[in-house]
């Protein structure tokens, strides 16, 4: 424990130009006497550490002082620290913040980050991606509620192995007891999240795959070709941007979304109502009926209106 506080305490120093005593021992809850202790440790190991007096005084690092820089380069450094960032923000991870600070010491002098990677969606809780992430790493059993892609609520038991942030939301991908195989479980449809005292063991040979194998979902592809009129571009663009698109003569688009069964993914529907007037189904003529239906539904809860 001291030796891990020393070196934080040095790259605390190599990161900032001056910390006071009590300061430091705020943080590691420690009194001021162990942090002079462990400031004369550090000078006899050999680092330049110079003690400022007077009101703001403190410890800090002698100038020009820095960490060997020919390890990782400055596109290295604001990559990592990119990323270790936004996973702390989400995890709230004291190592990975006790990370970035090391790797802000031998990252360049100046300049500015010019990436930002936000890992926070609109539908999902991030209390529970901690929860999640210690059931993973402790192997706690999960016990959590469940609405599958029919609307079904079922209870389940799951063994969680990893971690999936894509298209916008969170995933986990878990041993499922109550269906006894591999499952993915989409964070934003879990509800009631209990972690079990129960620890699992890993199972001999864990699935790597998670859903449809690649050539069982491309049998089932089919393109859904949508014309967008001009004062919806953006709004489309936002949902379906690698797609095959092109404009139109009179300012529309027409794009051909790839699709895996069309005429059973409630999710295409949804983002294809929320488009109102400015977005139309050219094909599957069958989804034409289908959102026909879906609509004629929705005006029947506001006949009253």
């Amino acid at each position: 424990m001291k030796l891990e506080r020393l070196i934080s305490i040095i790259y605390k120093l190599l990161n900032h130009e001056v910390l006071s005593a009590s300061m430091l021992a705020e943080e590691f809850q420690v009194s001021q006497r162990t942090i002079y202790r462990d400031i004369d440790a550090i000078c006899a190991a050999g680092f330049p550490v110079i003690s400022y007096q007077g009101i703001k005084g403190g410890y800090g690092m002698m100038d020009g002082y820095k960490m060997d820089r020919s390890l990782l380069g400055s596109y290295d450094v604001y990559s990592l620290i990119t990323v270790l960032s936004s996973l702390s923000s989400v995890f709230e991870d004291e190592r990975v913040k006790g990370t970035i600070e090391r790797l802000q010491t031998i990252g360049p002098e100046y300049g500015t980050p010019n990436l930002s990677v936000d890992l926070a969606t609109r539908t999902t809780g991030l209390d529970v991606l901690p929860l999640l992430r210690t059931a993973i790493m402790q192997r706690n059993i999960i016990r959590f509620d469940y609405i599958n892609a029919k609307n079904e609520r079922t209870t389940r038991d799951m063994e969680p192995l990893r971690l999936h942030f894509k298209h916008s939301n969170w995933y986990v991908y878990a041993y499922c007891r109550t269906r006894r195989d591999y499952r993915e479980f989409r964070l934003s449809r879990m509800m009631n999240l209990f972690l079990s005292p129960e620890l699992f063991q890993p199972h001999e040979g864990i699935s790597q795959k998670a859903g449809n194998s690649y050539s069982e979902w491309q049998d089932h592809v089919e393109n859904v070709v949508i014309r967008v009129r001009p004062e919806a571009l953006a709004e489309v663009l936002d949902q379906f941007h690698h797609v095959d698109k092109h404009f139109d003569p009179d300012g529309s688009m027409t794009m051909r979304i790839p699709v895996y069964k069309p005429l059973e993914a409630r999710w295409l529907w949804s983002i294809l109502l929320s488009f109102g007037s400015g977005a139309e189904v050219l094909e599957p003529f069958e989804l034409r009926g289908i959102l026909r239906e879906q609509l004629k539904n929705t005006l029947k809860l506001y006949e009253e209106v």
